[in-house]
């Protein structure tokens, strides 16, 4: 797990006025959004010196090429891109190499398929100042292009697709327990060792709760919003919405503790259309009453969440709703007790630290 250099700085130190910033992104087959991403961090209005790296994973599409013509076209600019090879081509094992290899005191993260908004870095560095944060994030303003991406973008806005997260649905500055992506003080990374590279989903709850444990606050704001490209197909939903759900009970194995009642609703709407529906066959259809309110609730919601759709995307969004919820919620339940002994077992045989960094 600990793949990342390390340092005696310690977190909420005033930083460098303003510090240099190194953009980490993972990518892997983001051939269709890679060059709009890496343009908005370049566009940024940011006083000081700002370099993109980029871990390419083993892509199947051109993200290799469009990623060689960025690090051409931006060479011995004060805006630089660079690459580091990431060969498994999973996200936490791509972040820690990108920080390894990137040299500023400030990380930000980026997906290949995340769209900072305009001010995005200089205002997550003010707030890392003025907080006293090791890491600052904002909302993951999702926001389709097809219709079906737009009723997708949909679920994932509104307390009936993901409850109360704020950086899902917005909410007030606040101290949180996770943020979107995130802006970190480069030494609460080094001092975590980075990423867990075990958990290929919810690296970044469980990175903030390590974090949270040592006494370091996290910190949600508004003002910072990335725009999300949801998936594609019902089919890219599901296993996305499946992996999440999977990895989200290894955090609750892991970290005993960690679990709250908002990840325990799609499990148990899973277990009661289920069950409702084979006892509804078997034994009584009162016991139907459970799957017919779900679906009930759904199409309640899907009406008032899909005001402002096209007919297409609002036709869908009681699909997408759905299979985010049982795709979540199935991949609590069947989460496989390996992932966590994996897990555990990494934690136990930590990688040997690199030598220190040097700050620029």
């Amino acid at each position: 797990m600990n793949a990342i250099p390390t340092s005696s700085a310690p977190g909420g130190a005033p930083l460098p006025t303003p510090p240099a910033v190194s953009v980490v992104m993972p990518v892997l087959n983001e051939s269709r959004h890679l060059r709009e991403s890496v343009q908005r961090i370049l566009d940024q209005e940011y006083p000081a010196a700002v370099e993109v790296v980029i871990a390419l994973g083993p892509s199947g599409d051109d993200t290799d090429e469009i990623a060689a013509a960025l690090v051409a076209e931006t060479a011995g600019t004060a805006r630089e891109v660079r690459t580091v090879p990431n060969p498994t081509g999973r996200t936490p094992a791509g972040l820690n190499a990108a920080i390894q290899g990137s040299r500023y005191p400030v990380i930000v993260r980026v997906d290949g398929h995340g769209l900072l908004t305009p001010g995005y870095i200089a205002t997550a560095v003010r707030l890392l100042d003025e907080t006293g944060a090791v890491n600052v994030g904002g909302i993951m303003h999702a926001e389709g292009e097809t219709e079906w991406e737009k009723a997708v973008a949909a679920a994932m806005t509104s307390k009936i697709g993901v409850g109360n997260a704020a950086f899902h649905t917005g909410g007030q500055a606040a101290p949180a327990h996770t943020v979107y992506l995130g802006v970190f003080r480069r030494e609460v990374l080094e001092k975590q060792g980075g990423y867990n590279e075990e958990f290929i989903r919810a690296q970044d709850w469980e990175l903030n709760y390590r974090i949270r444990q040592d006494g370091g606050l996290i910190w949600f704001t508004p003002e910072l919003r990335v725009t999300y490209r949801p998936r594609p197909t019902v089919r890219a939903l599901a296993r996305q919405y499946r992996d999440y759900g999977r990895w989200r009970r290894v955090v609750t194995r892991y970290h005993r503790g960690s679990v709250n009642l908002r990840y325990l609703a799609p499990p148990a709407a899973v277990l009661a259309v289920g069950l409702g529906l084979v006892g509804g066959a078997a034994l009584s259809p009162w016991l139907l009453l459970a799957p017919g309110g779900y679906l009930a609730a759904i199409l309640a919601g899907s009406l008032r969440e899909g005001r402002g759709l096209g007919p297409a995307a609002r036709a869908q969004l009681p699909v997408a709703l759905v299979t985010m919820h049982m795709s979540w919620g199935w991949g609590f339940l069947t989460s496989p007790r390996s992932l966590a002994r994996r897990v555990i077992a990494s934690t136990a045989r930590p990688t040997p630290v690199p030598p220190a960094t040097v700050h620029i």
